[in-house]
C-alpha cells in the first residue's frame, strides 16, 4: 500500500504541470481578449485603406475562376452552335466519300507525279554544287544556272497545274512541297557559297565539313530534314523513342481526320450559304457571316496548327532523330504582329532571318528595307499557294500580307505592344482569316460556277 501511495503520489507530480498549463492557457487568452477589447475605440472600426480588387492599383492578379467561367461559357456556346448544324443539315461527315477522292479522282496522280519530278531540280543542285567544289566553273555562271532552275522550279508545276485544272486542294498540297523544296535548296547554296567564301578568304574555320558534306545521304537527310535552315552538321539525338513515335503518329491521324470532318460538318455549310454576292449582300449580313464563321475557323486553324507544327514535325524530327524541335515558340503571348510572325512558324522564320533579313542588312540596306523585302517574298508566295491552285488571281492574299506592315507598326508604335496589342494580333487573326475564305470561295465560285452561285444568291439573300 505504501509504494503504490507513492507511486500515485509521484504521478500527480508529474501531471501537476500539464494541468496548471492547460488551465492557464484560457486564462492567458482571456486577457488578452480583455486587452484588445479595451483597445479598440467604442465604434469598432471595421474599414481601412483600400483598392477594389478590379483596380489596376489593388495588385490583385489571380483571376483564375473567371477562365474557368470563360471556358464553360466557350464550351456551352459552341456546344449550342454544334447543336444547331447537327438540327440543320445533319451528318454531313462522309469518310468513304475522301477515300475515293483519294483512288479515284485523276486529278490526284499527276500532282504525285509532278513532286516526283521535282526531285530532278534537288539532283541538279547537288551535281551543281559538287562541281562548284571542284572549280570546273565560276561562282558568276552558276548563279544565273541557279535563278533559272529556281525559276523554273517554280514555274512548271504552276504551268502543270493550271492546264490540268485539278482539284484545288491536291494541288495546294503538291504546291506547298514545291515551295519547301525552293527555300530547302536556296539555303543549301547560300551555305555551300559561304563555306567556298570561307576557304577563299584562307581563314579557314576549325572544323569546317565542307567539302566532304557534298554527299547525298546529307543532301537528302536534310532535304527530309523539318527545317529550311541548311547546316554542316545538324544536332542529333542519341536513340529514337518509340512510344515518342506511336504518339505523334496517333495525334496527326487523330487531329487530321477530325480537322477534315470539321469543315465537312462546320465550314462548307456556312460558306456555301454565304456565296451569294458580296456586292448585293448588306454589310450587317456580310459582318454576320464573317463573325458566323471566325469560331470555327479558328479552331480548325489551331487544330491543324498542333497537327502540323507539333505532331507531324516532332514525329519527323524523331525518325530523323533531328535534335531542334523549337518549330514554334509563344506566339499566342504576341503583343506585336511582328513577334507573331517571329514566333509561330520558327522554321520560316529562321529561313527569311538568315535568307533575305541579314542578307540585306549587309548590303547596307535599312531594318525598315529588309521587313518590307521579308513581307512581299512572304505575301507572293501566300497568294502562289491560293491563286495557283484555285485558277485565278484575285492578289487578296498578296495584299493581305502586304497589310501585315502598317499593322505591324500600329501595335509596336503606336499601341506600344501590351494588351491591346494582344488583342488587335487576336482580332487580325479572327476577323482576316474568314474574310479570306468568303472572298476566294466567292471569286471562285462566281468565276468557275456562276449557275450555282445564281442560284445561291438567290436562295439566300434576304428579300428586299
Amino acid at each position: 500500500m505504501t509504494s503504490g501511495s507513492g507511486q500515485q503520489t509521484e504521478l500527480r507530480k508529474r501531471r501537476s504541470p500539464s494541468s496548471s498549463s492547460s488551465s492557464e492557457e484560457p486564462r492567458s487568452k482571456q486577457a488578452q481578449l480583455k486587452k484588445e477589447k479595451a483597445s479598440q475605440p467604442p465604434d469598432q472600426p471595421c474599414h481601412s485603406p483600400q483598392d477594389s480588387l478590379f483596380s489596376s492599383t489593388s495588385g490583385y492578379t489571380n483571376f483564375w475562376g473567371f477562365f474557368n467561367l470563360a471556358m464553360l461559357l466557350l464550351i456551352v456556346s459552341n456546344a449550342r452552335v454544334a447543336l444547331e448544324n447537327f438540327i440543320k443539315y445533319g451528318i454531313l461527315i462522309k469518310p468513304f466519300q475522301w477515300i475515293n477522292a483519294l483512288s479515284e479522282d485523276p486529278w490526284t496522280w499527276p500532282n504525285l507525279v509532278m513532286l516526283f519530278c521535282s526531285n530532278i531540280t534537288c539532283i541538279l543542285v547537288f551535281f551543281t554544287e559538287k562541281i562548284l567544289a571542284k572549280k570546273w566553273i565560276g561562282e558568276k555562271i552558276a548563279v544565273v544556272w541557279y535563278i533559272a532552275l529556281i525559276s523554273a522550279h517554280l514555274t512548271l508545276p504552276v504551268l502543270v497545274t493550271l492546264w490540268l485544272k485539278g482539284n484545288p486542294l491536291f494541288a495546294s498540297l503538291a504546291l506547298a512541297i514545291i515551295v519547301v523544296e525552293a527555300l530547302k535548296l536556296v539555303s543549301y547554296i547560300h551555305v555551300n557559297y559561304w563555306c567556298r567564301g570561307a576557304l577563299k578568304s584562307g581563314e579557314k574555320p576549325k572544323n569546317l565539313l565542307y567539302p566532304s558534306n557534298l554527299t547525298l545521304s546529307n543532301f537528302y537527310y536534310f532535304m527530309f530534314a523539318p527545317t529550311l535552315c541548311y547546316e554542316l552538321k545538324f544536332p542529333r539525338t542519341p536513340g529514337r523513342r518509340p512510344k515518342f513515335i506511336l504518339k505523334r503518329l496517333a495525334e496527326f491521324l487523330c487531329f487530321g481526320i477530325l480537322g477534315v470532318a470539321l469543315c465537312e460538318q462546320w465550314v462548307v455549310p456556312l460558306v456555301k450559304n454565304s456565296m451569294g454576292t458580296l456586292k448585293d449582300m448588306d454589310i450587317f449580313l456580310c459582318i454576320e457571316r464573317v463573325c458566323k464563321l471566325a469560331v470555327p475557323n479558328h479552331i480548325i486553324w489551331l487544330l491543324f496548327f498542333y497537327t502540323i507544327f507539333h505532331s507531324s514535325l516532332n514525329l519527323l524530327a524523331e525518325i530523323l532523330r533531328f535534335a531542334d524541335r523549337e518549330f514554334y515558340r509563344d506566339f499566342w503571348n504576341a503583343e506585336t504582329i511582328q513577334y507573331f510572325w517571329q514566333t509561330w512558324n520558327i522554321p520560316v522564320h529562321r529561313w527569311c532571318v538568315r535568307h533575305v533579313y541579314k542578307p540585306f542588312i549587309r548590303n547596307g540596306y535599312s531594318r525598315l528595307t529588309a521587313s518590307v523585302a521579308v513581307f512581299f517574298i512572304s505575301a507572293i508566295f501566300h497568294e502562289y499557294l491560293v491563286s495557283v491552285p484555285l485558277h485565278m488571281f484575285r492578289m487578296w492574299a498578296f495584299l493581305a500580307m502586304l497589310s501585315q506592315i502598317p499593322l505591324s507598326m500600329l501595335t509596336e508604335k503606336i499601341l506600344k505592344g501590351g494588351r491591346a496589342g494582344n488583342i488587335v494580333v487576336w482580332l487580325s487573326l479572327l476577323v482576316g482569316q474568314p474574310m479570306a475564305i468568303l472572298i476566294y470561295v466567292h471569286d471562285y465560285y462566281w468565276l468557275h460556277h456562276p449557275i450555282e452561285m445564281k442560284l445561291n444568291a438567290t436562295e439566300h439573300l434576304p428579300p428586299h
